[in-house]
């Protein structure tokens, strides 16, 4: 299996901004799980976003159907995005019916991250999907998970990582990890093709 990895820039794809925004709404209405995953990667208030970097790479090389999943999923991401910009990998034998994965960097008024979007094609024209969201804060692990992680259930998975889920959301976990002086939060969501989300928590 071979794939192809290339790093799109938006202005090179202006072609796909019309398309971009028909696929995120369509995505809203075809990707039901992905109300689990707006609790934690992303921040709440953000506008949506004016252009979504994943969905023009994924249609310039001929994902369709994973293309509502991955759009769903990165607009959650580059919608408080100042600026963004995509790594992207897919089969290009196969680019509709192989695995895509794709590396987002994001620029935001409160600091820079980091966002993985992938899916695996499954039978009947479902997607699995993994979402990860990596950024630093500048502050207290601690302070972070009684801010903003009330309620969620703690799991120490090393002495300086602890994973935090709920029930509430399905699927979904942040992994906080001291990080001196602050903390480095990966944010995470798990939905398999079945439509099942993936059980929280750490193993």
């Amino acid at each position: 299996m071979k794939f192809r990895s290339r790093i799109f820039r938006i202005g090179r794809l202006r072609s796909a901004g019309r398309l971009a925004v028909a696929l995120l709404a369509l995505a809203s209405a075809c990707v039901a799980g992905t109300a689990f995953a707006q609790g934690v990667l992303s921040h709440d208030g953000a506008p949506p976003p004016k252009r979504n970097p994943v969905v023009a790479a994924a249609s310039n090389v001929g994902v369709r159907q994973c293309l509502p999943a991955l759009a769903a999923l990165s607009s959650i991401g580059v919608r408080d995005a100042r600026n963004s910009d995509v790594l992207f990998d897919w089969d290009r034998r196969r680019p509709n019916e192989g695995p895509v994965f794709s590396l987002l960097g994001l620029e935001t008024a409160g600091g820079n991250a980091a966002m993985s979007v992938n899916a695996v094609p499954a039978a009947g024209g479902a997607c699995s999907v993994l979402a990860e969201r990596i950024e630093f804060e500048a502050h207290p692990c601690q302070q972070i998970a009684q801010r903003e992680l009330h309620g969620y259930q703690a799991t120490r998975l090393l002495p300086h990582m602890t994973v935090y889920a709920t029930q509430q959301e399905p699927g979904s976990t942040v992994s906080l990890i001291d990080s001196a002086p602050g903390c480095l939060s990966i944010r995470r969501y798990v939905n398999f093709a079945a439509g099942n989300a993936a059980g929280g928590g750490a193993q």
